[in-house]
């Protein structure tokens, strides 16, 4: 039986996966447990917590393990994660995906950018920051995220057993999906290769910040407005899609543009700006300004019912939507 290079309070090592759905963060949580109790003897447990089961929606995966002679009576989730998963970096945006870390902490994402840059992202005072291209490694060998963020977590977690774990992948995919059991080992085995490390100390005289339970509301007898109001805004114009967006966006082009709004028809969250002026014969008609990508999850529908080439699919690179999007413009409201 291997030794687990730390435990909490309970005798138990814990990761927690921060994820969107269709990124395969569920699934990643139960191949490491199984990776874990079949190849390196522990006790393990693995399991998820999410709302609505769709493409987007917010996914947490836990895992625990411990020795043989620890039971694991705790299903609650894992609130002093030693690491952290995040399959996508804009998570950072809506979700606090490093509530509850130490300085011992490691912190796994899926990113293209230095662990600088990331720290910065994540406001974290201190811990160690891994970074993996996982996005790039999964369409470069035509798999997926969650088998690159596999490799990169054992990386992490040295008592795991990769050969295991590609018995695991074997098991899982090949009676379904006998074509990608290769591909999806190649990507696991990058993702293992491929992650980069940095350790940054917490600063003299600075905390780490408590763990910030999610999915308790702020607002109760004592702190509820009067009238019961509810003050959070919740409507669609404020809400940011990118999150959803899993490394491909639609570029438009304005200039093979027929302005026939197939993209639009198809679209389902009304990411297109349009504006009303006169065409050459001086005739009132729509004509497409292009994208607010903030409205934007990456579903590429509009590229397949474009009729020119006006609308294509790209990988998305740091700062394209900021600079490319076209804001709608709403008369009852202030844009933010």
């Amino acid at each position: 039986m291997v030794q687990l290079p730390k435990v909490n309070s309970l005798g138990f090592f814990e990761i927690r996966l921060e994820s969107i759905g269709g990124l395969g963060a569920n699934l990643a949580g139960k191949m490491l447990a199984e990776a874990g109790v079949v190849g390196a003897g522990l006790n393990g447990v693995s399991f998820s917590s999410y709302g609505s089961e769709k493409k987007g929606s917010a996914v947490k995966a836990h895992i625990r393990f411990c020795d043989l002679n620890t039971h694991i009576r705790d299903t609650s989730p894992v609130e002093r994660p030693h690491v952290v998963g995040v399959f996508h970096e804009a998570l950072a945006k809506t979700v606090n995906v490093t509530s509850g870390i130490s300085e011992d902490s490691t912190v796994l994402v899926n990113s293209a950018r230095t662990p600088e840059e990331l720290r910065e992202l994540l406001k974290l005072k201190g811990g160690t920051i891994a970074v993996i291209d996982a996005t790039s490694i999964a369409l470069k060998e035509k798999n997926r995220v969650n088998m690159a963020m596999l490799g990169a977590l054992f990386r992490l977690c040295p008592f795991l057993d990769t050969e295991t774990m590609k018995g695991v992948i074997e098991k899982s995919l090949g009676k379904k999906y006998p074509q990608a059991v290769q591909s999806a080992i190649t990507t696991f085995e990058r993702g293992y290769n491929e992650v980069k490390f940095m350790h940054f100390e917490l600063p003299e005289g600075e905390v780490m910040p408590e763990y910030v339970r999610s999915d308790i509301s702020p607002l109760g007898y004592e702190t509820q407005p009067m009238g019961g109001s509810i003050v959070n805004p919740g409507n669609s114009f404020l809400k940011n899609l990118s999150i959803s967006r899993s490394g491909m966006i639609p570029a438009y082009e304005n200039e093979s543009c027929i302005n026939c709004a197939q993209c639009d028809t198809v679209c389902p969250d009304q990411c297109f700006v349009w504006e009303e002026r006169l065409d050459r014969k001086g005739r009132s008609q729509m004509f497409l300004l292009g994208i607010d990508y903030q409205y934007c999850k990456g579903c590429l529908k509009c590229v397949g019912a474009c009729p020119t080439s006006a609308l294509s699919i790209i990988r998305e690179q740091e700062g394209y939507a900021d600079s490319h999007t076209v804001h709608h413009t709403f008369d009852l409201v202030s844009q933010l």
